[in-house]
């Protein structure tokens, strides 16, 4: 090899070699059009505005709200009938209301162990909410319960509702006290459709009356492939809840009655925040229905059980379990478009608000409320959470902060 060849050779190495060498990313055009605030680039320690990675820009859009929504929950035992009793499923408390100087809380009752979905499906119970009827309690303190008797029970064999009734809600308007649940109607295999019911008393002790048909039933444009009993195997997926509308919960809005509710989908999938949960709502102008879902539905993105409450003017969401934005609070100015104002850590289960609490502060609705856990997967017991705002984080015996880490 001549000496232009061989200097040619040492050319191209040395031009390979920068071009593989790691080199910093020049600032974006978008980079030049977002230009931080000094308050922002020291609050959210911004080495150089002028080079700001992907988690900065999100952070530069993070919504303008203080720490008023953001604590934490510790979780108790009750005492009396609501305590753990070996053989007997209670999980899914409703909100809990105040009538007569008593609290009262629904819930949903079953007894025996879990057999799923291998055995005789007609006579096995597949899940721990299979084969529920709707139960009740009171207290004069919410730490010792009376269980009170059977509320709502599961309908004849051929109803709707023959097979389990159980998550439910109660609200209270007017006059009158109106359960709403999930139905399921036999045999219970893996493609079977739930839908929501109702009933409703002229006093929180029952007699309930039933509605004749459910008040909700999923949508209709997913389409499965074949016969066999697998969710996964679908040809259309369709609306997000095409295959079951679960866990109700009725809100007095505005004039109207906002039923909210979680539909999971024919061929649910995990993503990359989990399951695919999403929640809807339907909105009617007199509680016992017709309600119609709304078309802007699905209005969340993450989610699993419903809690929701009114928060000045809006309604407010509690966000937990499944999705990418799964443990968080959000809010929306008309019930339907929201938006996260806040992320906590480990929010209970499941969560029965206590709607007698006062609601000036934000964070004062889980000041305590009703949960259920499980001891097993067989059997869960609903026991008391209580939440406080948390607003510093300091060490032990550490000076120079005015307000307690608990606050």
């Amino acid at each position: 090899m001549n000496d232009f060849n061989k200097y040619m050779v040492l050319i191209l190495m040395i031009s390979l070699g920068a071009c593989n060498a790691p080199q910093e990313q020049a600032p974006s055009a978008s980079e030049d059009e977002i230009r931080p605030t000094a308050q922002q680039i020291d609050f959210l320690g911004i080495t150089n505005p002028d080079y700001l990675s992907a988690a900065s820009k999100r952070a530069l859009q993070w919504p303008d709200v203080g720490n008023e929504w953001f604590g934490e929950f510790r979780v108790y035992d009750l005492k009396g009938d609501l305590a753990y009793e070996e053989g007997v499923v209670r999980r899914d408390p409703s909100a809990i209301i105040k009538v007569d100087g008593k609290f009262f809380v629904w819930y949903s009752k079953s007894t025996g162990p879990t057999d799923g979905f291998a055995g005789d499906i007609e006579n096995d119970k597949v899940f721990p909410w299979d084969r529920c009827d709707i139960w009740y309690a009171t207290s004069e303190d919410g730490w010792t319960w009376k269980e009170e008797g059977m509320a709502v029970p599961r309908g004849e064999k051929g109803a709707y509702d023959d097979r389990s009734i159980f998550t439910t809600e109660i609200m209270q308007w007017e006059d009158k006290y109106y359960l709403v649940y999930q139905t399921v109607k036999s045999p219970y295999n893996v493609r079977v459709k739930n839908q929501v019911g109702m009933a409703w008393a002229d006093s929180p002790h029952g007699p309930w009356t039933k509605t004749e048909e459910p008040v909700l039933s999923p949508a209709d444009n997913g389409v499965w492939i074949g016969e066999t009993q697998n969710r996964f195997l679908v040809e259309k997926k369709g609306d997000f809840d095409s295959h079951k509308v679960h866990d109700p919960c009725i809100i007095p809005y505005k004039g109207k009655f906002y039923l909210y509710y979680k539909g999971e989908q024919m061929g649910e999938e995990i993503t990359f925040g989990g399951r695919q949960i999403r929640h809807g709502v339907a909105i009617s102008d007199n509680p016992l229905g017709p309600y119609i879902k709304s078309p802007y539905n699905p209005i969340s993105n993450s989610g699993h059980e419903i809690c929701v409450w009114e928060h000045e003017g809006g309604i407010a969401s509690l966000i937990t379990t499944d999705g990418p934005e799964k443990n968080t609070i959000q809010w929306s100015p008309d019930g339907i478009n929201f938006d996260i104002i806040a992320s906590i850590p480990a929010p209970p289960h499941a969560i029965g608000l206590n709607r007698e609490l006062n609601n000036e502060e934000p964070f004062a609705i889980f000041g305590w409320g009703l949960t259920h856990q499980y001891r097993s997967y067989d059997y869960q017991y609903i026991r008391r959470y209580e939440g406080k705002r948390k607003t510093t984080h300091v060490g032990k015996g550490e000076a120079g902060s005015s307000k307690s880490s608990d606050e």
